[in-house]
Parts: structure tokens; C-alpha cells; sequence
């Protein structure tokens, strides 16, 4: 299969989601698993409590979009793999993940990497390691 029909597969299955029924689903894991793999993971904006603790549907979501972090609970905003995917995604996010992984110099590379702006949401402690350091103040190129 080329890409092209492949594009076109995913046209075929793509569902659109309507607010009301997002809301209507708001406890059904199934339904909202279903609508993150249907690139529309903002679904999870109308889930319930329950499912924004929920690892898995999480996880898949913030790898479709790392906004997501910011409706999920406090515990997968403590979670490495759950925020690095999220970061991965999208480097503003940060801003939601927990100060201890704000901290986390994995996390803190993904977000500088894609953009110096970082630096304002990671904690003091990890902007003093040599690798940040280096990367958001290179050193100037001789003459």
C-alpha cells in the first residue's frame, strides 16, 4: 500500500466526533480509545475523572497530541513516560508535567531541544547541568 492510499484508508475510517456524544461517553474507555486512534484525541477534554487517570488511554493520546497532558490527572503528570511522549509532542507542554519532572533531564533535553523557551518552566537545579547549559548557551565561535 503507498502512502497515498494510505492517507486515503485513514479518510475512510476516520470518524467524526460530535461534542454531545463525547459527553455522552464520557466513562467509556472503549469509545474514547477509539476516538484517540481516530486522530481525535480532544475527546478526552469530555472525559471523566476515571479516565484521565487511566495510563493507557493516555498514553496513546498524548502521542497524538501532547496538549492532552493538561487534562490528565495529577499522578500521569508525575508519570516519565506518560510527560517525555506528551513533550515529545509538543515542548509547551512541559509546563503541566510535575516540578519533579520539570527537573528530569531527559524531559528537560526533549523540550529545549525543540525550543530554548523551555527553559522558563524547568527548575533552576536542572538548568545548572552542563548538557541544558550548553545547549541554551552555546559557546560563542571564535574569529
Amino acid at each position: 500500500m503507498d502512502e497515498n492510499e494510505e492517507k486515503q484508508d485513514n479518510k475512510e475510517n476516520e470518524k467524526e466526533y460530535k461534542i454531545e456524544e463525547s459527553e455522552k461517553h464520557s466513562d467509556d474507555k472503549e469509545f474514547m480509545m477509539e476516538a484517540v486512534k481516530n486522530n481525535a484525541p480532544w475527546v478526552l477534554a469530555y472525559a471523566s475523572e476515571k479516565l484521565l487517570a487511566d495510563r493507557e488511554l493516555i498514553l496513546e493520546a498524548v502521542k497524538k497530541d501532547g496538549q492532552i497532558l493538561y487534562y490528565s490527572s495529577k499522578d500521569l503528570r508525575n508519570d516519565k513516560e506518560v510527560v517525555l511522549e506528551a513533550v515529545k509532542n509538543k515542548w509547551l507542554i512541559i509546563k503541566y508535567a510535575s516540578k519533579e519532572l520539570r527537573s528530569d533531564k531527559d524531559i528537560a533535553m526533549t523540550a529545549i531541544t525543540q525550543s530554548k523557551d523551555a527553559k522558563i518552566y524547568l527548575t533552576d537545579e536542572i538548568l545548572k547541568d552542563e548538557d541544558i547549559d550548553l545547549i541554551l548557551n552555546p559557546p560563542e565561535e571564535e574569529k
